[in-house]
């Protein structure tokens, strides 16, 4: 079992073998499915993440094996890499950490060891799993942090407006932005709210378009920016 896992398959660039690299590839594939699936079913992520879960295990193997031996290019990828984050769409904690262990599995297939990659992803999946269903369990409380948007007319005094619907459906409410709109004829509320129970979101937001003038109102999920 010593030798499976720390004996790579490849001792260098010029050493690697078709059937080395094919069993590099298919490793890498295989893994990063694994993971991509173990993650879907757990956070019901998009599929187009998940997609990029299973695929980017392979990615990374076959940079590693292009610049194996080669400071330069080794450096080169990593200033690509970086690039990477400032061009996609801000991400959830669980999503960066997700992409971080995809990574590390294309790593250790590219650098050799599938065997090593397989033990490190069995490994994450059951600590995955044991963290979240059982020590960090809490999906209903993350439920009710909401992220609530309120348009209301400029001349509207909006200081203490809905203190008391946020009295009966919610523990606690922040305003944390105001924005003009409309070319100024219209203020945009910005509130982090935790409700009181599941359920009330449609009752609040009838309350809040009678105190609004019928304006637009966005409740969503909690803004990600709170997890980084």
């Amino acid at each position: 079992m010593h030798n499976l896992i720390f004996t790579a398959l490849y001792s260098g660039a010029g050493s690697l073998t078709l059937s080395a690299f094919l069993a590099i590839l298919a490793s890498a594939l295989l893994l990063g499915l694994v993971y991509a699936l173990l993650y879907r079913r757990l956070e019901h992520c998009s599929r187009s993440f998940a997609l990029t879960l299973s695929l980017l295990p392979a990615v990374v193997a076959m940079v590693i094996l292009l610049v194996s031996g080669s400071i330069g290019a080794g450096i080169a990828v990593a200033g690509t890499f970086s690039l990477v984050r400032f061009r996609s769409a801000p991400g959830s904690a669980k999503e960066i950490v997700s992409v971080f262990i995809a990574m590390a599995v294309g790593l250790s297939c590219g650098m050799g060891y599938p065997a090593l990659g397989a033990l490190f992803t069995i490994i994450l999946c059951a600590i995955y799993v044991l963290f979240s269903r059982q020590i960090f369990a809490g999906g209903m409380e993350e439920d009710l942090q909401k992220s609530l948007l309120i348009t209301i007319p400029e001349d509207l005094e909006y200081a203490h407006l809905f203190d008391d619907i946020f009295a009966r459906y919610t523990e606690s409410a922040h305003l944390v932005r105001v924005k003009t709109t409309n070319l100024g004829s219209l203020n945009r509320l910005s509130y982090d709210i935790r409700l009181k129970r599941n359920g009330e979101e449609k009752e609040m937001i009838d309350a809040l378009r009678c105190r609004n003038g019928n304006l637009e109102i966005n409740l969503a999920a909690h803004s990600v920016e709170s997890e980084l």
